[in-house]
């Protein structure tokens, strides 16, 4: 048994991203699709909604229309469903499933099973029942697959789900209905209530896989290295004779063998694993860097790093000065200077910056008080706008900009029939509208319209000039609902042409993965995959282009990966939160928020505060904030 094994309670399998871990989910079950094919069998699957198995069901399509997979002897069982719900409303896991899967391969609608949301209260003991009975009669669930709720939950089984528990209508924690209202344009119109499979029918299927990515990396660790508790009900999966967990590095992040390696066996001691190290201790320990002693490393199971590099004091040294050089005023490079350890180059001076936001407001909210430093010292500085962020301003401002621009035109001595006209359509439409119904072309362009206004506010504020800012405008999103295209050739193009103009000597782009519904991550993708093929096609000026991540709303960098962190001071930060507030259509009421449920200058101060508390807690100097970055190497 290795090391590993020894925190590791279930098999993990680590890709290193969501699509190559869909990849290998999606060969295994199509690996025993064939098999029971050659025996003649059934296949009976467990299946599972949300936004982690997407990819994996795509690839499954993919594997059916290039491979020849065929679903003709597969029966499936859904985990769970919305209680109530219309069986066709956007929302439902019935019309995720054929939106995702059953539309685009050859399965028989008979041997589809998924529980029914539209059924009547009274009648949903009796159906929950008889959906035990049918997975019975199929011979039980030869695979299932699931995902993990922040709070632990499998299926719909919240925490405080007994182990023996069946198939039956829970209510939601309202942790969940926070983390899933992205699916719903606001919380309240998230269901209560759900069917979902009991623990007990999850635990006799005879092999499990549970899929994470991204932002699950602490409940991961809970459930795959805690004890054994129904407050965590995929740590209950432990005791299943056949279960793997298949995770991407981000998810895999917490667990002991990547956390602390040190303590797992041998461990390589590069300077950011010496660094790493350090500063967990540092921070587990309470005490400042340069106070740590020979007695904390050998407590700390550190004494192999003692053996390797020496004396505990000169290692804290090491790392302080890492910890040290990485803080600048200067995100651009001090000009005039040489400075070895400096996280940017002093030349070129001035640059040419351009700041990716994913959404119009991504840039003043991630690193506002970066984009103003840069400014402020003389930097070219453009921002692009990836998307039109159009779905997540409310119907009440629509009409309430509409209205403005009939008032403006009358005041004025225009002719506004026209904008009277589209008012009133406007206003007829959303006293209809349905929770499930998309917005109109008109109304899509307003809300995209509005978002612009606040964003080319925002850079004006700034001190910006036209032309500096940029609206992509981005095809993948243009949906019309929550839901996204994945990246397209036109997405790539655009991007392509944005970065050939500008030529940037810096880049600056969204490396946050938490993003609820999933832009951030397009767009990421996107700038990549654009940067490679610039690269590919031998473009010079891009060798001399360097790339820096800031995290979105959602979440910042660990300490130990910090390599810019740039300090605010408190007028600094009262200036950010300004130009937070010019985005009025994202204030007091935040669509799509995920499970937080502060405001955007709220998280962003927070957690601004929080880097410059760690920072200090290290022992360096004590400022009121930092903005932090990660360099990418391409």
């Amino acid at each position: 048994m290795s090391m590993v094994d020894s925190f590791e309670k279930i098999p993990v399998a680590i890709h290193a991203t969501p699509k190559d871990g869909s990849r290998a989910v999606a060969a295994a079950i199509a690996a025993l699709i064939r098999e029971k094919q050659s025996k003649g069998e059934k296949c009976v699957l467990g299946l599972a909604t949300g936004s982690t198995p997407i990819s994996m069901y795509a690839e499954l399509v993919r594997l059916h229309r290039e491979e020849g997979l065929s679903f003709q002897n597969v029966v499936t069982f859904n985990l769970d469903e919305y209680y109530p719900i219309d069986n066709d409303a956007w929302q439902s896991y019935n019309r995720f499933m054929h939106r995702n899967l059953f539309d685009h391969v050859d399965i028989n609608p008979a041997n589809i099973n998924i529980p029914n949301g539209e059924i009547a209260k009274e009648d949903v003991k009796k159906h929950c029942a008889e959906y035990e009975e049918r997975i019975d009669r199929a011979g039980g669930i030869d695979l299932q697959v699931l995902g993990i709720g922040n709070n632990g939950h499998i299926g719909f089984n919240e925490p405080g789900s007994a182990i023996y528990s069946k198939t039956r209508l829970i209510t939601l924690d309202n942790s969940t209905r926070i983390a899933n209202s992205h699916e719903f344009r606001n919380i309240s119109e998230v269901p209560r209530l759900a069917i979902t499979m009991g623990i007990s029918t999850i635990m006799k299927a005879r092999k499990v896989i549970l899929m994470a990515w991204g932002m699950k990396a602490a409940i991961v660790q809970k459930a795959v290295e805690g004890p054994v508790t129904d407050q965590i009900p995929a740590s209950l999966l432990q005791d299943h004779n056949d279960c793997q967990f298949v995770l991407d590095e981000v998810a895999a992040a917490e667990l002991t063998r990547n956390k602390s390696p040190w303590l797992t066996g041998d461990c390589e001691w590069t300077p950011k694993m010496i660094r790493k190290a350090v500063v967990n201790m540092s921070l587990k320990t309470g005490k400042p860097v340069l106070s740590l002693t020979t007695s904390d490393y050998n407590d700390n199971g550190l004494s192999d790093l003692l053996v390797e590099k020496g004396d505990a004091y000169e290692i804290n040294l090491q790392v302080y000065y890492m910890l040290r050089d990485s803080i600048t005023g200067w995100p651009g490079g001090k000009p005039n200077a040489v400075i070895p350890a400096h996280p940017e180059r002093s030349t070129p001076y001035p640059k040419k910056c351009l700041i990716f936001s994913p959404h119009p407001d991504d840039d003043i909210i991630s690193m506002g008080g970066t984009f103003m430093r840069l400014h402020d010292q003389g930097h070219e500085v453009h921002v692009a706008y990836q998307t039109s962020g159009n779905i997540a301003v409310t119907d009440e401002f629509v009409t309430r900009f509409i209205d403005f621009a009939v008032g403006f035109e009358e005041i004025s001595g225009s002719d506004n029939t026209k904008s009277k006209s589209i008012l009133a359509e406007a206003q007829q439409f959303i006293a209809g509208k349905k929770k499930n119904d998309m917005d109109t072309p008109m109304i899509r362009s307003i809300k995209g319209l509005i978002r612009r206004g606040e964003a080319a506010a925002t850079c004006r504020y700034v001190g910006l000039k036209e032309g500096q800012w940029h609206f992509m405008n981005l095809p993948f999103y243009e949906t019309g609902a929550i839901q996204k295209n994945p990246m397209g050739e036109e997405d790539i193009r655009i991007t392509m042409e944005l970065l050939r103009k500008i030529k940037p000597h810096q880049v600056y782009c969204a490396g946050d993965l938490a993003d609820p519904h999933g832009t951030h991550k397009v767009c990421l993708d996107i700038i990549f995959e654009s940067m490679r093929r610039l690269k590919e096609a031998g473009e010079t000026w891009i060798n001399d282009c360097w790339v820096w991540l800031y995290k979105g709303a959602w979440q910042e960098w660990d300490i130990s990966e910090i390599e810019m962190a740039i300090p605010m001071s408190p007028d600094q930060v009262m200036k950010k939160r300004f130009g937070i507030f010019i985005h009025q259509s994202q204030k007091d009421m935040v669509p799509f928020q995920g499970s937080d449920s502060r405001e955007f200058w709220q998280r962003a101060e927070d957690r601004n505060s929080n880097t410059a508390n760690l920072y200090a807690q290290l022992g360096l100097t004590q400022y009121a904030a930092m903005e932090a970055f990660v360099r990418w190497h391409y």
